[in-house]
């Protein structure tokens, strides 16, 4: 968050000699998993027709917004989401992150939320609440998950420090996002869930990151 002075001026990077990135963190397009309630963490799957449909419907509202560059997420759902937006607005093609990535969801990663019904119904619950403490085998723990995706973000603002950059990412990449800018702990629950194709805008400056709303 960014940090405000005795003369209540906010002190953002412009303020410090470093211009804020202002980054437009937005969900890949529909998956056939997705539609079928699965869920899909590291493992990789493609965007269907639908979610084709839904990046090329990002284009046009962000025709303006002067983006100098595209990163996304290298699982191929959010990488094919960045390549269609790339394109229809003219950029490079995207630059991948591996700290943009879905959580790992451990052993239950491809699993349909109807089978884990049956094998664990306390951890349905918790998935689908969105709960960030939910405990995965063998996948990431709430701290490793928000901390490489923060990290992310840092390392993402300071390579176009000044500049507009698009992200494409993961829907609990985004309450990752959503919890730290709103001042939330890491723990709290959140009763929303971005849709495929939403965005939110946030400042990034000095290992600082807050919402923006242009």
């Amino acid at each position: 968050m960014a940090v405000q002075s005795s003369t209540g001026v906010t002190e953002t990077g412009q303020r410090r000699g470093v211009p804020a990135a202002h980054l437009c963190i937005a969900r890949h397009g529909e998956t056939d998993w997705n539609k079928m309630g699965v869920l899909q963490g590291w493992l990789d799957v493609p965007i269907n027709a639908l979610g084709r449909e839904q990046a090329r419907a990002m284009a046009p509202s962000l025709t303006d917004a002067g983006f100098t560059a595209i990163w996304s997420s290298p699982l191929v759902r959010a990488r094919e989401t960045a390549e269609i937006v790339a394109a229809a607005l003219g950029l490079p093609p995207p630059s991948c992150h591996e700290g943009l990535k879905e959580k790992h969801f451990g052993a239950v990663q491809g699993i349909p939320k109807q089978e884990l019904a049956e094998l664990n119904p306390v951890l349905l619950e918790q998935i689908l609440r969105r709960n960030p403490a939910a405990a995965f085998a063998g996948g990431e723990t709430m701290d490793e998950f928000a901390d490489r995706v923060l990290g992310a973000f840092d390392t993402i603002g300071q390579c176009h420090p000044g500049e507009r950059v698009l992200v494409i990412t993961h829907g609990w990449v985004m309450d990752v996002v959503t919890r730290h800018i709103q001042g939330l702990a890491r723990s709290a629950v959140l009763h929303m869930k971005r849709k495929n194709g939403e965005c939110v805008w946030v400042e990034v400056a000095q290992h600082r990151q807050r919402p923006i709303y242009p």
